[in-house]
């Protein structure tokens, strides 16, 4: 079959690519012959056809000249099933991975400073977004939906009329195998951590939205005897709040290092789809402790392998939560997830199963 899949831009480090390289490859091996649509795209799996789709505009118009200009091409191209990425006008199976923008924008006004509220979802690109958004969640124009979380399903039911049926849980996948190769002597000597040091782990970029302040702010009032250590691995600048002896890596290639040589992690975002650190520390075998707001919080037992607060900005809570994990620092670490639950092999065959039904 003849199977279309559309992303706008590639990036070697975007986890959305990564999922669409691994499908890509599954759409071979099966024998479907998978078509790109993407204004660029680097390392293109043999077996795959390219289709460029240029677009000029600004930030604003961009999205959606995209979606106007690839819906003419899909409609051209002789098609069996087309996946879209992307908030695009015409698909079989929308992969709502990046949530709702909608939601996005009202948790951003929930937990920003009250001056900031009012002029936040202002401009051309937040109403652009939005228009683009409700014409894909049109059933007219999206035959099914993928989501990573029960908590986009429900979002969706909320703000738009789509039929509860044709909405999929898919849960996103990670590299198994890698996350558990990290050595945690190697790792904490290359980090210059002391074997007795209790080290909590933040990793990701966008750190606004995955809540590094939030986290800095409960650090603060943990006691002052405890010897805890904040390591951060991912892009961006070194909060000038940040404890004096935290570790701030920069991004680096083998994460599994991070995981390797910290006791917690902690991520606390104010609106994330379903993050897949979480994953990753699950495999790793750390606790994790992360907000209500965070689809992946589903993948968590409290109390036995990690620890939700309904509030990413209470920072006694959070704070509490560390604590509670450090006085169980001795423990044996909980207990083993299913990887295979975890897998992007499984995600990718729930995928594959389900363009090849939808397609038939």
């Amino acid at each position: 079959m003849k199977i279309g899949l559309i992303r706008r831009q590639f990036s070697a480090s975007g986890g959305a690519e990564l999922y669409v390289q691994r499908l890509v490859t599954g759409l071979i091996q099966r024998g479907h012959e998978p078509h790109l649509f993407a204004q660029s795209w680097e390392g293109l799996a043999e077996g795959a056809v390219f289709h460029q789709v240029p677009v000029q505009g600004n930030r604003a118009t961009r999205n959606l000249l995209f979606a106007e200009a690839v819906r003419d091409q899909i409609g051209q191209a002789g098609l069996h099933c087309v996946l879209s990425l992307e908030r695009t006008l015409r698909q079989d199976v929308y992969r709502a991975g990046d949530g709702l923008h909608r939601v996005w924008l009202e948790r951003r006004r929930e937990f920003s400073p009250w001056w900031k509220r009012p002029f936040i979802g202002l401009g051309a690109f937040h109403s652009n977004m939005l228009k683009l958004e409700a014409q894909t969640l049109d059933p007219a124009n999206t035959g099914h939906i993928i989501v990573n979380s029960e908590m986009v399903r429900q979002e969706i039911l909320e703000h738009h009329k789509f039929p509860k049926e044709r909405i999929h849980l898919i849960r996103n996948g990670i590299n198994t195998e890698r996350i558990r190769t990290g050595n945690r002597i190697n790792s904490r000597k290359t980090f210059g951590i002391n074997p007795d040091e209790f080290v909590v782990a933040f990793i990701g970029s966008g750190w606004e939205r995955k809540g590094l302040h939030f986290l800095i702010n409960a650090l603060q009032l943990l006691p002052h005897s405890m010897p805890i250590r904040l390591l951060v691995a991912g892009k961006g600048r070194r909060p000038s709040d940040a404890p004096p002896n935290s570790i701030f890596t920069g991004p680096i290639a083998n994460i599994e290092s991070a995981y390797a040589a910290a006791d917690l992690f902690v991520t606390l975002p104010m609106y994330e789809p379903s993050a897949n650190v979480v994953a990753e520390a699950l495999v790793a075998g750390l606790p994790v402790v992360t907000s209500i707001q965070n689809g992946a919080a589903e993948l968590l037992q409290s109390g036995v392998n990690g620890t939700i607060v309904d509030n990413p900005a209470d920072a006694v809570s959070v704070s509490k939560a560390i604590q509670a994990w450090f006085q169980r620092r001795n423990e044996t670490r909980p207990g083993a997830i299913d990887q295979k639950s975890l897998s992007i092999e499984r995600n990718v065959d729930e995928t594959l199963q389900l363009l090849e039904s939808v397609a038939r």
